[in-house]
């Protein structure tokens, strides 16, 4: 049986995206392989499509986090898991395709009924946003916290959690994104406001108790002086500092993180060694994976269930067929989008259910 793979043939722009149709995989003893229904698509996909992030494999490889779909069949020594099931995982790699074989061990039980698309949205994005919540910051009701990319997938999220956990919020986003951050519960700030930090004093006094900060390098010193005593800014992805300031050598895919890693390490010092107790520390959703795998599969469980409550309402940005990954990327990477971009296969419907 033949199936369609999406592959990076090259460093590069989305035109290095292909599609692929060859022999579906076959599952190895303890692997499962599942028949993809929804892929999200992320930055973290654009990086490694151009070479640069930490995680991008050799080419060709296959792109995608992070998926949900039904176990179709089943290697030897698998127990546990029935053909048909609904599962979810985050391979880092390998999620643009109709089929693809994972372990068992990677797979989580996805409630029936929930959109495909919508739980997708949960696995990256949203265990993103709520480790670094309730992990890395550590946030209690009534808080201030000051999201960048607020109108993103993650941002969305944050914003969604946040909502949940009683903060009060101000999101940075564009004009066009300020309606989605105030209907989620935040006070926008233009991102292109000359002095955010500025924004943010004017508008709380002393500042926030967190910022999320996906941009990184001197962004996130920026964001230091927006806290208030014995805040915390949390970077994650760290955009720029992955495409400008020294996570990579000039050639494609030849990831030299030393000199970011080591501006980054400045800051978290600086962190501590400087006056007012305000903190700089780093989250990797792969790195608290790897290190504690049992506490990711529990996060992505409660998100599951807050979903089936309706407690949290993934936004969707665009369903693309998963042929069309290439507009995907190009959507993506034009900036601005609201929420999530997810790319859809094997009979999930292009556009949502009818309520």
């Amino acid at each position: 049986m033949k199936h369609t793979r999406i592959v990076v043939a090259h460093y590069g722009g989305p035109d290095a995206l292909q599609v692929l149709e060859e022999e579906c995989p076959e599952p190895k003893p303890g692997e499962v392989r599942v028949r993809v229904l929804a892929a999200g698509v992320a930055l973290p996909d654009v990086l490694a499509r151009e070479g640069v992030h930490p995680e991008t494999p050799p080419v060709p490889f296959t792109p995608g986090w992070d998926l949900v779909g039904v176990a179709d069949r089943l290697g030897a020594g698998v127990s546990g898991i029935e053909p048909g099931q609904i599962v979810a995982a985050m391979p880092i790699s390998g999620a643009y395709a109709e089929f693809v074989c994972l372990p068992q061990l990677e797979l989580v039980p996805v409630p029936s009924g929930l959109d495909p698309a919508e739980a997708v949205s949960l696995v990256l994005n949203y265990v993103t946003a709520y480790q670094m919540m309730h992990r890395s910051a550590k946030v209690g009701s009534g808080q201030r916290a000051l999201i960048h990319g607020a109108a993103g997938g993650v941002g969305t999220a944050l914003l969604q959690l946040g909502r949940l956990a009683g903060l009060r919020m101000y999101g940075t986003c564009s004009s066009r994104g300020a309606s989605v951050v105030s209907g989620l519960g935040g006070i926008p700030i233009d991102y292109r406001h000359p002095d955010f930090v500025e924004e943010i004093h004017r508008l709380t006094g002393d500042g926030v108790d967190v910022v999320f900060d996906p941009i990184g390098g001197s962004h996130l010193w920026d964001s230091r002086k927006a806290l208030r005593p014995g805040g915390k800014v949390v970077g994650y992805g760290l955009s720029t500092s992955l495409r400008g300031e020294g996570l990579t050598s000039s050639r494609p895919g030849r990831r030299q993180r030393f000199r970011g890693t080591a501006v980054f390490a400045l800051y978290i010092a600086g962190g501590w060694l400087l006056p007012g107790r305000k903190r700089v520390i780093p989250y990797s959703i792969q790195t608290l994976k790897r290190l504690k795998p049992a506490l990711f599969r529990q996060d992505l469980i409660a998100l599951l269930d807050l979903l089936q409550q309706q407690k949290i309402k993934p936004l969707i940005a665009q369903r693309f067929p998963l042929a069309e990954a290439r507009r995907a990327h190009e959507l993506l990477g034009k900036g601005g989008v609201t929420g999530k971009i997810v790319l859809v296969c094997n009979g999930a419907s292009p556009e949502p259910a009818a309520p």
